[in-house]
């Protein structure tokens, strides 16, 4: 019985050194990027922060700023289209390094702070929620209570969510994988407004595939910041804060911002508290 039990608690002691020793041995995600050299970092199609350009090159403001930053840091960056309400489920899987589109530092359209999911870079850009209509309703949809009970879209899992629910309540709302299904959405008459970054609504609303919406100023919903998503206790975030301190400092953030058409809105007051 004893022979029994011994070798029992040898086993024991084996698998543990042996949990130990994988725990021990397991990189940082720092440590991985540096090793296979790259980043991946996920995103949604939208202009002006990631879209393909005539030639199907994906281009935009965050493409070029997160392909500066790998290059600070020595590695190339790669990009992963995600479905948006998934992009947490992408980034503690691995499938993704970063969330890196647009992402605002703030709340889940539930309410709950985003940085209970992630942890948050130095934020680099100014943003606020902004509602669409057809450009022949903006003087019909003039006001909160005239989108109350009215049907709205927006991207599943994002800010723009959160104020449709609050403009029209969570029944009234249907939710896309992506702004721009969104907008297709209301395009096609099974809205009646739809909630997306501003950013997004001032470089594509009124053009080409969405010359029929518009802009409408009924509610203008506080400021926002975008920033970008790291796995939580990740080593990368302090890398990046250290890349984008040094992208502003060289002139860098100005030159792509001003490319962009969004010289205004690039943070000033970097690593301020959000």
């Amino acid at each position: 019985m004893k022979r029994i039990i011994t070798l029992m608690l040898a086993v024991v002691f084996v698998l543990s050194m042996a949990v130990s020793f994988s725990a021990c041995g397991e990189k940082s995600d720092w440590e991985t990027v540096k090793e296979q050299g790259y980043f991946v970092c996920g995103i949604t199609v939208y202009a002006p922060m990631n879209y393909f350009d005539d030639d199907g090159n994906l281009t935009g403001f965050d493409t070029e700023f997160a392909e500066a930053v790998a290059k600070e840091l020595g590695v190339e960056a790669k990009f992963q289209v995600i479905s948006w309400p998934n992009k947490y489920m992408e980034l503690d899987s691995g499938a993704i390094d970063l969330i890196w589109n647009g992402f605002t530092y703030g709340l889940e359209s539930d309410g709950v702070a985003r940085t209970e999911y992630v942890d948050f870079t130095y934020s680099y850009l100014e943003n606020r929620q902004c509602l669409v209509t057809k450009a022949d309703r903006v003087e019909e949809l003039n006001s909160a209570d005239a989108l109350k009970g009215k049907k709205a879209v927006a991207e599943g899992g994002s800010s723009g969510e959160g104020v449709a629910n609050e403009l029209t309540g969570e029944d009234n709302v249907t939710t896309f994988t992506s702004q721009a299904s969104a907008l297709m959405e209301l395009i096609a008459g099974n809205a009646d407004f739809a909630v997306i970054d501003y950013q997004m609504a001032n470089a594509m609303v009124g053009k080409g595939d969405y010359a029929s919406l518009s802009i409408n100023n009924a509610i203008e919903p506080e400021s926002e910041v975008y920033a970008i998503g790291c796995r939580k206790g990740s080593d990368l975030t302090a890398k990046i804060n250290e890349a984008i301190k040094t992208l502003y400092e060289n002139g860098t953030m100005a030159t792509i911002a001003a490319k962009y058409k969004l010289t205004n809105d690039l943070v000033t007051d970097l690593g301020a508290a959000e």
